[in-house]
């Protein structure tokens, strides 16, 4: 018998209707907004409505460096919810939406996979109910007004030669990372250079997912920084009057989008910045809504633990005052053989030696979790056919020795009945009280907020800043942010910013090459390596196996 597609196996299950799941959730028609009979969003006013109701327990879902064999996080993730629901615990799920850009391009969709995904998972992977194209007009509503504002008569006396906003959209475009705009003389604007980010590295996204109602996503708005004036001072988005208009394109977008598993276990939704360049995390309005609705609240962050979950706990649980109960590591003995040097064709085999060999990965995300940021943690082996038992108990061996226990899962193929052991053990975690603390304070320079990360998280021996990096934190600080938290982009396939770096590297050091000013997220972000806010497309795209026939059924999404 065939093995089903991810897409064939989502198609095969008919959904529930979103009202009923509503329903279930305590939430009324007045509270929602249907989007067809399988999506809905979730009113603002829900939040404020339960605020004096406990919060549920957090479960953060992280992984080890991403390698070409896989790892399966979201999967993961969402079978973990599902088992939960089948053990009668009142579970929501909280994930981010995919991004075109990856969907088109290599790394697919990310709606799990198997017998463990979110539904419509097409919906779900491709237009949703439109939060990436309203962040995508927001930002460049902001642009078109910078340029406005300089075509007739520049009052603010903006620098053409120092805008920082640039246009955005949500696709892997690497024709558009940067670009000369304004040609055709008067009429058509003033010359500049310019460029493109992806949508979900605008800062737009960002500050959608760290702000906490409209009125704060307005304020929030109106602090970013959009250029300087000749004489180096900054100029907001507040001086340009765009807030307003801006964040009416968002106020839809604004409110948690409430879909379900293949099994009907509620989840939200909810912003998509990526990890690697961005916070990578799902928006805050909806982790703290789904910990008002369930009792327990699943949500992962993207990339390994050295980027989504850093980021999570640093940035994310700082700006929320969320604190989480536990934390879920998920490793491949594929994965962690590809860390040991193994080739993808040879990862089916048998090899003890390699998986020792690339078992030091996952261990230093044991002890980030673990130590650095003294949260409990279970280690989850997404089982492959092929692991043998004893490269599963050398696994658990080594993992022991830190203190975290190991999970088999089985939900890609089994769905929430693969993941009930996992689910057992996170049940137990959470009841045990932790000693979580974040990696820096508030008054720490940011230079050393950077070089902390780097050394406690990523195990670097120091930083180096190249001296446009340096004179910009500089003058960062000297403007009155210094106290932001810090965001580093950095290539997801190691721990270094050298993505050649498998495993566990020693003896290096990081680069900070430029830094930009997320004013209105409220952090600083610092770009290192070869790290590029605009991917592009790989030379075989994802796009190629992408069809619709003439009754609108789309095949190839995976």
């Amino acid at each position: 018998m065939a093995i089903k597609s991810d897409i064939e196996i989502a198609q095969s299950v008919t959904p529930h209707d979103i009202g009923e799941i509503a329903a279930d959730l305590g939430l009324s028609n007045q509270d929602i907004d249907l989007y067809g009979n399988d999506k809905a969003k979730i009113h603002l006013s829900v939040l404020e409505r339960l605020k004096n109701k406990p919060d549920g327990k957090l479960v953060l879902v992280t992984a080890i460096t991403p390698t070409p064999a896989g790892e399966g996080k979201t999967t993961t993730t969402i079978g973990l919810g599902d088992a939960l629901h089948r053990l009668g615990k009142k579970t929501m799920l909280a994930l981010r939406e995919p991004s075109l850009g990856p969907v088109f391009g290599i790394k697919g969709g990310a709606a799990g996979g198997g017998w463990a995904q979110v539904i419509p998972m097409e919906d779900i992977n491709l237009h949703f109910t439109g939060d990436m194209h309203a962040i995508g007009a927001a930002n460049n509503l902001l642009a078109a007004m910078i340029d406005n504002h300089i075509h007739h008569g520049n009052q603010l006396g903006i620098d053409t030669r120092r805008i920082t906003w640039k246009r955005c959209v949500d696709m892997n475009d690497r024709q558009l990372r940067q670009i000369t705009d304004g040609l055709g003389g008067r009429i058509c604007g003033v010359p500049r250079e310019d460029g493109y980010d992806i949508t979900v590295a605008s800062e737009i996204m960002a500050v959608l997912c760290l702000s906490n109602d409209l009125i704060d996503l307005k304020e929030n708005l109106a602090r970013i920084v959009v250029g300087y004036t000749h004489d180096e001072k900054p100029i907001t988005c507040g001086q340009l009057k765009a807030q307003g208009a801006m964040a009416a394109l968002l106020k839809d977008a604004m409110k948690p989008n409430l879909v379900q598993t293949l099994e009907h276990t509620p989840a939200l939704i909810h912003g998509g910045p990526f990890a690697n360049i961005a916070h990578g995390c799902n928006s805050i309005v909806a982790t703290k809504l789904a910990l008002k609705l369930g009792d327990y609240v699943i949500t992962e962050a993207g990339f390994g633990g050295d980027l989504g979950a850093e980021k999570f706990l640093d940035i994310k649980c700082r700006k929320a005052g969320l604190r989480p109960d536990a934390v879920v590591i998920v490793a491949t003995v594929r994965a962690l053989k590809s860390h040991g040097g193994v080739a993808k064709s040879d990862l089916a085999q048998e090899n003890l030696h390699a998986l020792e060999k690339g078992m030091p990965n996952l261990l230093k995300h044991i002890e980030n979790i673990t130590v650095k940021f003294g949260l409990p943690a279970v280690v989850a082996i997404n089982r492959f056919p092929d692991d043998s038992q004893a490269e599963l108990e050398l696994v658990r061996r080594r993992c022991a020795e830190l203190g975290a226990n190991v999970a088999l899962s089985e939900v890609w193929a089994k769905g929430g009945e693969g993941g009930i052991k996992l689910a057992q053990e996170v049940l137990r975690l959470t009841e045990l009280p932790n000693d979580f603390g974040m990696i820096y304070g508030d008054e720490l320079p940011l230079k050393e907020k950077i070089a902390a990360i780097a050394r406690e998280i990523y195990g670097a021996d120091g930083v180096e800043f190249l001296p446009a990096a340096s004179k910009d934190l500089d003058k960062l600080t000297a403007l009155g942010f210094g106290h932001f938290p810090v965001c580093i982009a950095k290539t997801q396939y190691s721990l270094s910013d050298n993505p050649a770096l498998i495993g566990r590297p020693i003896g290096f050091r990081i680069t900070v090459k430029s830094v930009r000013l997320s004013a209105g997220a409220g952090f600083v972000v610092a770009l290192t390596g070869d790290i590029m806010t605009m991917p592009g497309l790989p030379k075989t795209p994802a796009a190629e196996n992408i069809d619709i026939d003439a009754d609108g059924r789309i095949t190839g999404l995976f």
